[in-house]
């Protein structure tokens, strides 16, 4: 899976970084800034400037597509891409102290430099600076609000359903799905339609949008999931087999494990010792993963997801402009491979 960023990404980052610096330098504490502006790729670690490159701003991108889908400018849909963005980050930095994750982007992640208290307020402080940059920027941003919100609930949601379901047996498809939903799609579902609330487009429009970004969100975990256990860190910048030394139940995983085959018991079995510490039994419970089909199975699915994900917007009254880069942009989320 290998695929170049389309050009409307570097359009959506040009746009909305200038705002995002400001929204951060509006953090009131000069250490809690310093982290934000280090995981962002920003600073380095004593706050000196540097560009090591953040994410790729696909949610971002997401964002101000949506309000050029629901009539209005790029520029309408900034405030939210912003908040979308500082949310998005906002769970890195705890998701990464739930998670033990020690790397991400290349270099040591938040809690590993600066301690878990600071990097959680850092991201305590990220969520309130997304929360008030739609409160600054006028009525738009107002009418947005609540979706922001209501895709913070369903994000803390799935994350929490993500710890109890870590190394827990008998762990249905359904359930990782659902929480996937949670922890994913719906960030994804809101970047793809606050930006059309925000410039005050039509219901119907929002909804066809919104159920794109949920397609599409699912996509992008089950993309994510596979690169868990298949991704080079040298690549991704996250911590090599990540997903599987955690004995994580990620939807790949599940679905080996529920395989019925022999690939899939043995795998059962080499899971009774996580999280996996030897090389041998990392790369042993991937192999199987294969074998069983898990890695196939979250493939195809995710290409089903953009299948429906496309539907939503054939049917969507909007520019053809900003359709085409919604497209683009939902090809390379499948096909990407960081």
């Amino acid at each position: 899976m290998t695929a170049t960023p389309p050009r409307v990404l570097d359009r959506g980052r040009e746009l909305v970084q200038p705002a995002m610096r400001a929204a951060i330098e509006r953090v009131d504490d000069a250490l809690l800034r310093r982290i934000a502006g280090y995981h962002l790729g920003w600073l380095d670690v004593d706050g000196a400037p540097i560009d090591v490159g953040g994410g790729k701003a696909i949610r971002p991108t997401l964002a101000v597509l949506s309000a050029e889908a629901g009539g209005g400018t790029a520029g309408d849909g900034v405030p939210a891409a912003v908040a979308v963005e500082l949310v998005h980050n906002f769970s890195l930095l705890h998701d990464d102290i739930m998670d033990r994750d020690v790397e991400r982007r290349h270099r040591p992640t938040g809690w590993v430099v600066y301690g878990e208290g600071q990097a959680i307020l850092a991201g305590n402080a990220m969520l309130t600076a997304a929360v008030q940059v739609l409160v600054d920027s006028g009525p738009g941003g107002q009418r947005a609000l609540p979706c922001l919100l209501a895709a913070v609930q369903q994000l803390i949601r799935g994350q929490s359903e993500d710890l109890v379901l870590e190394g827990r047996p008998g762990v249905g498809l359904h359930e990782v799905l659902h929480m996937e939903a949670g922890k994913t799609a719906a960030l994804l579902a809101c970047a793809s339609s606050i930006g059309a609330v925000a410039a005050g487009a039509g219901p119907d429009v929002v909804a066809a949008l919104a159920a794109f970004g949920h397609e599409l969100g699912m996509a992008f975990q089950l993309i994510d999931d596979i690169l868990g256990i298949t991704g080079d860190a040298a690549v991704t910048g996250k911590s090599a087999s990540s997903d599987v030394r955690a004995g994580k139940r990620s939807a790949p995983i599940v679905a080996a494990l529920d395989a019925g085959t022999d690939a899939a018991a043995r795998l059962a079995r080499v899971f009774t010792d996580a999280p996996l510490v030897a090389e041998d039994d990392v790369a042993l419970a991937a192999k199987l993963i294969e074998e069983a089909g898990g890695l196939a199975w979250a493939a195809d699915e995710a290409d089903r997801c953009l299948a429906r994900a496309l539907v939503h917007l054939d049917a969507l009254d909007a520019p053809p402009a900003a359709v085409a880069e919604l497209v683009e942009l939902a090809r390379y989320v499948v096909e990407r491979d960081l």
